[in-house]
């Protein structure tokens, strides 16, 4: 009996060892088969995984970053990705904030993946909010990305996920992983990373961001398409998305019931600013800086240490310019105020009753028809259609028949688009109707370029007047002239000379036939002191100057001043024949400014790599050119134009247009008044062709040119032709605004006087006769051979 109980004891201690076998069995089977696919992630066999490299350095393209002197972004170059990532310490609280309370409230207190959450959307299926830490969140966005719909595919990339989660924890400081997840999400619009989104919604830096702001921001974590204020297709969705997030952020305690109560009546407050390449600001600089970068990197000194090229649209360059963005929105600015006024009489003297050849004037049918010949061949219709096989006869067929297309317009002074429906030739006449600008500002002393303008809108006119344009400069070439005659001959701005006319005979300086120089007012009687001939822009006085020095002089005097164009040694130069650039003269003038020395400007001073490693200094260029007594007395000169000639109407307010009829009722003058000193010069060329000012203050040189397209489009008569009419008011506007700005220190003092000045400037005593600077019709170039 007691051998049958042991038997049956020993029966049932092996059962039970079974069973602990057996249960100890099935539990480790069930913790490898946890752990297993986690350990089969990290390996790679479920797909290729990040090594440590790739986690320190997660590969997202970065955004080029131009970077003005005032240290603003002017705008970025990038194909696919905006983004300019930035540093936890750049993110305002109430942004963390709104994150941690929407997306992970247990960020903080985990180390990747938030296990009670996970077991939350288990046991309710998802039904009480999802389990993704920002963590895992960041991870499916580096590296794993967009969910598969199928379900194995789907938990293969979860368990991915998760495994990456914890490696980022590790990696990373919290402060850090919440930085990368603000600049990796994209939202919209272009907006990649927090700090585009941030400028382009609601134009400001992202720690300015206040709380329904950053709400906004963070609610769009959610979907960026759906919740997107921009174009607005769920504008109650949007807003109400927002508003869940204030309430997220006032049941965790981050801001009081009473300020979630009024914010969340508050509307969005967007200031939508697009950052594409067209739009913007400084956009003819921008374009002007892309080649400028291709260039750099092109060039095999400037190489990574891999030996590859630098890509500007993907490796997250800094570019440090010169350009300030206060002056540079205030030369904008003023085009933007003057060209549709201007314009709207261009127009008004332009209609098909008073002018049948509009907006050309003086053209023969044939030399019309030549002109939107050449035209049309210039043009990128007939270049894509030419590599697409079209012959001659069917591409000028083309320009024949009407199609949808959106133009420029100046609408209630303003620059917009309009829907229309037109032929692409008779939208080559509209655009050649428009008066065009061109604008550059730019520190003497240093080189330093401040302000770029190129035109009045990249989008419609792409060409660009500053450095790619090239026209006739009229008088404003004459100071070149005068300031040969000052260092050869050593004449001082109180010598006079006769107004009478004068004729260069044929052959001498190679001139062809005779030429005979006429005065745009016809008066030729007494005597003007150089000062006042320029203050005048007396033809006859300059080309005697001219026929004292002759032209190659000059021609060499140029060149020393950086004018880089081709000049003819010919005399007829001396009122401004030669098609020079804006950045040609605007740096040549400098040289005056800057006591004879002439510095090469400047628009670039260094480029970064995305981690702060200079890559590019730049190094001044600069040379004597004028001894400092020639340049000052050539300044003298230069300042007698706004104290008695063409530029007087700075100093009070302008009424140029008092007797427009397009503006007669609204137009009042533009309030310049200024009463510093300046030093300048005004030009008008052939039959009003081109309208020229050049500017200057101590430390500020500034030139201003507004034309149409062709130089058959132009004003009839001098009153609203000359460049005192059409580009001085932009240089007395962008004064007023830089002068009104006291952050900026642009100079209202005099220019500097050597102190061993030998050259007579004092001109208060006139020989009888004598004809004073009074203000008299800007001249045109006149040249009869």
């Amino acid at each position: 009996m007691a051998k049958k109980k042991t038997t049956q004891s020993k029966k049932e201690t092996l059962d039970f060892t079974k069973y602990v076998r057996w249960f100890w069995i099935l539990f480790l089977c069930g913790v490898a088969a946890v752990i297993l696919p986690f350990l089969l992630a990290s390996w790679g066999f479920l797909g290729e995984m990040p090594d440590y490299t790739r986690l320190e350095n997660p590969e997202t393209n970065l955004a080029t970053e131009i970077i003005s002197s005032d240290d603003k972004t002017l705008g970025k170059f990038y194909f696919d990705d905006n983004r300019t990532p930035i540093g936890f310490e750049e993110l305002p609280k109430n942004l963390v904030d709104a994150l941690i309370a929407t997306e992970d409230t247990r960020f903080f207190e985990h180390s990747g993946i938030d296990g009670r959450g996970t077991l939350r959307a288990f046991f309710f299926l998802g039904g009480r909010g999802g389990a993704s830490t920002i963590s895992q969140q960041l991870s499916r966005q580096l590296f794993v990305g967009v969910a598969s719909r199928n379900i194995f595919s789907r938990l293969t990339q979860k368990i991915k996920e998760w495994v990456l989660a914890i490696k980022l924890e590790r990696q990373y400081t919290k402060e850090e992983i919440i930085a990368m997840y603000f600049n990796i999400y994209d939202f919209g619009n272009n907006a990649d990373g927090i700090r585009s989104a941030s400028r382009i919604y609601f134009n400001k830096e992202p720690i300015d961001l206040d709380v329904k702001e950053s709400a906004m921001l963070v609610g769009m974590f959610k979907n960026s398409s759906l919740y997107n204020p921009i174009p607005s297709r769920n504008p109650v969705g949007v807003k109400n998305r927002r508003n869940v997030v204030l309430s997220q952020m006032f049941k965790y305690d981050y801001i009081t019931e009473e300020v979630k109560d009024s914010l969340q009546k508050t509307e969005l407050d967007l200031d939508f600013t697009p950052e594409t390449h067209s739009q913007g600001i400084a956009t003819y600089f921008r374009e002007y800086l892309r080649g400028f970068m291709k260039d750099w990197a092109n060039d095999e000194k400037n190489r990574k240490p891999d030996g590859s090229k630098y890509d500007l649209y993907s490796d997250g360059l800094k570019v440090y310019t010169t350009i300030d963005s206060r002056m540079q929105q205030y030369a904008e600015d003023a085009i933007a105020m003057h060209m549709p006024r201007l314009q709207a009489e261009f127009d008004n003297q332009n209609t098909p009753d008073r002018n049948k050849t509009a907006p050309f004037l003086d053209l023969t049918k044939a030399e019309e028809t030549k002109l939107m010949n050449d035209g049309m061949k210039r043009g990128e219709r007939w270049r894509i259609l030419k590599n697409q096989g079209k012959s001659d006869k069917e591409i000028k067929a083309s320009f024949e028949k009407p199609t949808q297309m959106r133009v420029f317009k100046w609408v209630d002074g303003k620059a917009s688009e309009v829907d229309t429906v037109m032929k692409p030739i008779d939208s080559m006449r509209y655009y050649k109707s428009f008066l065009r600008p061109g604008m550059m500002s730019m520190d003497p002393l240093t080189g330093h370029v401040k302000a770029w303008v190129g035109g009045m809108n990249y989008k419609h006119f792409q060409y660009d007047m500053v450095k790619q344009g090239k026209r006739q400069v009229g008088s404003t070439f004459k100071p070149f002239v005068y300031a040969t005659a000052i260092d050869q001959l050593q004449f001082s701005p109180c010598d006079s000379f006769p107004r009478t006319q004068i004729t260069i005979e044929a052959d001498k300086y190679g001139n062809p036939e005779p030429w005979t120089v006429k005065n745009s007012d016809g008066r030729y009687s007494g005597k003007q002191t150089l000062k006042d001939a320029l203050a005048s822009s007396t033809n006859t006085v300059t080309a005697r100057l001219m026929n004292e020095i002759g032209p190659q002089p000059v021609v060499e005097m140029a060149k020393k001043l950086g004018i880089t164009s081709e000049i003819l040694p010919v005399p007829a130069i001396a009122l401004g024949t030669p098609d020079i650039s804006i950045y040609e003269m605007v740096a040549a003038y400098s040289t005056f400014a800057n006591k004879g020395v002439y510095n090469k400007p400047v628009m670039v001073t260094r480029i970064e790599d995305k981690n702060g490693t200079v890559l590019y200094q730049f190094k001044p260029e600069s040379k004597d050119v004028l001894s400092e007594e020639v340049a000052y007395v050539t300044v003298n000169l230069m300042e007698g134009v706004t104290q008695a000639g063409s530029g007087k109407r700075l100093r009070h307010n302008s009424k140029w247009l008092a007797n427009s009829s397009v503006y007669k009722e609204v137009m009042t003058g533009y309030p310049y008044e200024l009463t510093n000193p300046i030093a300048g010069k005004t030009g008008t060329t052939q039959n009003q062709s081109d309208g020229w000012f050049m500017g200057m203050v101590p430390n500020l040189v500034t030139g201003v040119w507004v034309g149409a397209e062709d130089r058959a489009a132009h004003f009839k008569s001098i009153h609203y032709g000359q460049g005192a009419s059409m580009a001085l008011p932009i240089w007395g506007l962008y004064m007023k605004a830089c002068y009104a700005d006291k952050t900026l220190d642009v100079s209202d003092g005099k220019f500097d006087k050597p102190s061993d000045l030998k050259i007579d400037i004092d001109c208060e005593a006139r020989d009888e006769g004598d004809i004073g600077g009074s203000e008299l019709p800007e001249d045109n170039i006149d040249v009869d051979f």
